[in-house]
């Protein structure tokens, strides 16, 4: 199997840190997106969506979108991890955490960087006036999740899980826009500072 993927983004992150979590190596092939590689109808073939990373299993079946792969990854090697929960309170509380981190900061980011930077000018109509008010939007989400953090040490309850590795990789995009993790938010910052030390993410 190999996923295919650009080291570095954001969404690959998310993979690799997951799956050195779990203590598994997966051979990886790198996908040129600034050249659209992510593009071409050989990769669309592989991934409807055109986005990295991408799963392919030896049978020639490919899995995209990046917390899919965890989840294959999570269901197929035997593990006591947890990183999706134990209990279903556990599971529906990672989820809704998950969901409210990618909608309201991945999401936010991702769009507020790409307007406001142009990258992908060649291939997408950018707004920059949409990338400002996306940064906004980001900034005002981060209070939030500072608050959660005051409740619990882990953004999801008692235990490290896919929502706090989501919520990492986000907090290392926010450099790219100019959002400091400052004094304002304390409890982002000891969670911030306390996830850093994980083997998972030192690895990266």
């Amino acid at each position: 199997m190999i996923i295919h993927e650009k080291t570095g983004t954001p969404s690959a992150e998310r993979v690799a840190i997951f799956l050195r979590e779990l203590e598994i190596d997966v051979e990886r092939s790198d996908v040129d997106i600034r050249a659209a590689e992510n593009r071409t109808e050989a990769f669309m073939n592989k991934a409807p969506n055109g986005l990295i990373p991408v799963l392919e299993l030896d049978d020639g079946t490919h899995i995209c979108e990046s917390v899919a792969i965890c989840r294959y990854f999570d269901a197929t090697t035997p593990n006591d991890k947890a990183l999706f929960g134990r209990t279903p309170l556990e599971q529906a509380q990672i989820e809704m955490w998950q969901r409210i981190i990618e909608l309201q900061g991945v999401v936010p980011a991702f769009q507020a960087f790409r307007n406001i930077s142009g990258f992908f000018s060649d291939r997408e109509t950018c707004i920059k006036a949409w990338g400002e008010e996306s940064r906004t939007r980001l900034i005002n989400f981060l209070p939030i999740l500072d608050t959660q953090l005051s409740k619990a040490p882990y953004v999801a309850g008692a235990s490290f899980s896919i929502a706090d590795i989501t919520a990492y990789v986000l907090c290392s995009f926010l450099g790219r826009l100019e959002i400091e993790l400052n004094n304002t938010l304390p409890n982002l910052q000891r969670w911030h500072q306390q996830v850093s030390q994980r083997p998972s993410i030192q690895g990266a």
